[in-house]
């Protein structure tokens, strides 16, 4: 049974690693989001998904009531305009991106031979459970990172950088969730500053922040030395309490009214950060996040239409299935390479 524990989330406190990590992160991305403004309004990329969702920004605040639970009542103007003590802060994975960040980048950097095919096939058995299961288990998670620390521990983050923006076009561009970019878009249109907040690497962090327009995006910190990654982090994973503290130290630092604030996840992991802010919203929400965000009146956008049915209390052999489909797909690409 101790095999199994990871298969079980467990609900976890602030720690010191975990304060150094939301710290780490924050200041990664002041620093960044610094850098990119003294580019002097610079422009990168969109995806056409982006550009597709600014495009139809004028519907937007209505496109969010067709999505709302039947209960849910009437709300008032949301984002208000030139609030700027108030910001937005977006979990990725599932709310912001289809599957996990963490994921595609280990298909992209497979491509790139970083690494064999039993890895690959242990990143497609995580992402399965993950799509499966709709959770994240800090355990589970951190393993992934782990494994991926281990590949790129060497590599300069330049390198990085510039293969993560290759792999974004390549396998994340086509999975953002137009919904909640447009809910994205509804508060820069509004002046507001909006960040990403996810466990995956900052450096992909800030690649699709970029991408989609966004400010900036606080992740999980790898610490490097003359710009080369050692294969260490900053403290822990951006997971969980972690995450609440990088957006209070982030808070903190931009002068921001938390109460002001807003902030989107799906996953029950991210309680203690929707919980610091006045305005929390559960997005494609998992089932113990779905019922905390009723008892607690709190809005719930569900963008997944079709995958609505698909619950945690799915079938095990469905899950079977799942696990068998997202390694076969593995086996298939690394044959397609010979």
């Amino acid at each position: 049974m101790a095999a199994l524990g990871w298969l079980t989330p467990r609900r976890r406190s602030a720690t010191a690693r975990s304060v150094l990590a939301g710290e780490a992160s924050a200041e990664a991305a002041r620093k960044t989001a610094l850098a990119d403004e003294l580019l002097d309004g610079t422009d990168f990329p969109a995806t056409a998904e982006a550009e597709r969702a600014a495009e139809a920004e004028p519907e937007a605040p209505q496109e969010p009531t067709g999505a709302a639970e039947p209960d849910e009542p009437a709300e008032p103007e949301f984002p208000v305009a030139g609030d700027d003590l108030a910001a937005a802060f977006f979990d990725l994975d599932n709310t912001v991106m289809q599957g996990a960040a963490i994921f595609h980048f280990g298909r992209g950097l497979y491509k790139r031979e970083f690494f064999r095919r039993r890895e690959l096939a242990r990143f497609a058995w995580q992402q399965a459970w993950f799509r499966l299961a709709g959770v994240e288990d800090p355990e589970h998670m951190q393993d992934a990172r782990d494994s991926a620390l281990s590949i790129v521990k060497g590599h300069k983050v330049s390198e990085l950088m510039s293969i993560g923006e290759e792999i974004y076009d390549e396998y994340m561009a086509e999975r953002i969730w137009p919904g909640t970019r447009a809910l994205a878009q509804a508060h820069l249109d509004a002046g507001q500053k909006v960040w990403l907040v996810t466990a995956a690497p900052v450096e992909t962090a800030t690649i699709i922040a970029r991408r989609l327009g966004l400010t900036g995006a606080l992740g999980t910190v790898a610490e490097s030395v003359d710009g080369v990654y050692t294969g260490r982090l900053v403290g822990e994973p951006l997971h969980g309490p972690a995450k609440a503290e990088a957006v209070r130290a982030l808070a903190a630092a931009e002068g921001l009214d938390l109460a002001r604030c807003a902030a989107y996840s799906d996953s029950h992991n991210d309680i203690p950060m929707l919980s610091l802010v006045g305005h929390p919203y559960a997005i494609n929400p998992d089932t113990k996040l779905r019922k905390h965000a009723r008892t607690n009146d709190w809005r719930l956008r569900d963008y997944r239409t079709g995958r609505k049915a698909v619950k945690i209390g799915v079938p095990a052999a469905a899950g079977v299935g799942a696990i068998a489909g997202g390694t076969a797909a593995a086996i298939a690409l690394h044959r397609r390479r010979k």
